[in-house]
C-alpha cells in the first residue's frame, strides 16, 4: 500500500557503488532468462546444501529424503549442476539472482532510493563490504531456521534491507516521495522503513512454523539483514553526523537520484 519512488536527501557523490550493484544485479538476471532455471537454482543458496556441505544433485533418499508428494521439488533439485567453487560461496552469489523481474524491479528500486546516501557516508569500498555482510548475515539466518529445506534462497532482499537498516538510523527525518494507494505524498524516512521493518518482524514470526515447506518471502532474511545494518549504523554514527555537518554548511551543492 506504501511504495516509496524516491528520496528528497540528494548526495555529494556519484554513488558508483549503488550504480555498479543495480547494473550486476540486471546483468545477472539476464543471464538468469538465458540459462533457465537450473542456472538459477544452481547458483542459489540451499539450506541443506549449505548445512551439510553437498552440492546437489545428489540421490540417495537415506541421506535426501524427498515425500512422494514433492515432485516438482525433486525435479528442480534433479535440474541442478554442480558449482565451480565451494558450496557455501552460492551464499554470496544468490545475492545477485532474482525469482522474477517484479522481485528485481522491487528491489533496485529499494537500492535506488536509499543506497546512494548510505554510500556516502562509508564511502563505495566499504559500503560495499557492508552490503554483502549484511545480505550473508540475513541469508544465513533464513537458512539456520531450517537448515534441511531444499527450498533455494535468493535475492539481493538482505542486503537492500541493511542499506535501509542504515539508512533509517542516520536520516530518520528525510522525505521520501511515497505512492499510497493512488496518490502520491512524502512521509518521513522514520515511518516508510520503520513500518517495513515491523511488517518484516510481524512477517517473519508469523512463517517461523511454515520456513522451509513452501518458497515465498524470506522475511526472516530481510530481518537479519536490517538488524545487521542497524548495528552497522551505530558503528559509523560519527560518520554519519559529519556527512550531514557537510549538507547543512553547503546547501545546494548535491547531486544524485
Amino acid at each position: 500500500m506504501v511504495l516509496p519512488l524516491g528520496d528528497l536527501a540528494k548526495t555529494r557523490i556519484v554513488p558508483f557503488g549503488t550504480y555498479g550493484l543495480i547494473a550486476l544485479n540486471i546483468v545477472i538476471f539476464l543471464s538468469q532468462l538465458e540459462h533457465g532455471t537450473s542456472f538459477t537454482t544452481t547458483y542459489a543458496a540451499t539450506p541443506y546444501e549449505i548445512s551439510h556441505n553437498v552440492d546437489l544433485p545428489v540421490f540417495d533418499d537415506t541421506i535426501l529424503p524427498i515425500r512422494p508428494a514433492q515432485d516438482e521439488l525433486r525435479r528442480q533439485v534433479e535440474e541442478q549442476e554442480h558449482v565451480p567453487f565451494p558450496i557455501w560461496l552460492t551464499i554470496l552469489t544468490s545475492m545477485f539472482l532474482h525469482a522474477s523481474p517484479l522481485h528485481l524491479a522491487g528491489n533496485m528500486l529499494y537500492l535506488w532510493i536509499f543506497g546512494d546516501n548510505v554510500e556516502e557516508v562509508l564511502g563505495t569500498f566499504r559500503y560495499l563490504i557492508v552490503y554483502l555482510t549484511c545480505g550473508l548475515v540475513g541469508t544465513l539466518l533464513q537458512i539456520g531456521m531450517n537448515p534441511d529445506s531444499l527450498i533455494p534462497t535468493l535475492g539481493a532482499s538482505g542486503a537492500i534491507a541493511g542499506t535501509m537498516g542504515m539508512y533509517v538510523v542516520w536520516f530518520p527525518r528525510n522525505q521520501v516521495r511515497v505512492l499510497v494507494f493512488r496518490f502520491i505524498t512524502q512521509m518521513p524516512a522514520l515511518y516508510v522503513i520503520g513500518i517495513w521493518i515491523i511488517l518484516q518482524v510481524f512477517e517473519g514470526v508469523s512463517s517461523v512454523g511454515r520456513i522451509g515447506e513452501t518458497g515465498g518471502v524470506a522475511y526472516l532474511a530481510h530481518i537479519g539483514g536490517a538488524a545487521t545494518g542497524i548495528l552497522f549504523a551505530f558503528l559509523y554514527a560519527d560518520r554519519a553526523r559529519e556527512v550531514e555537518a557537510l549538507h547543512d554548511a553547503q546547501d545546494g551543492w548535491f547531486v544524485g537520484p
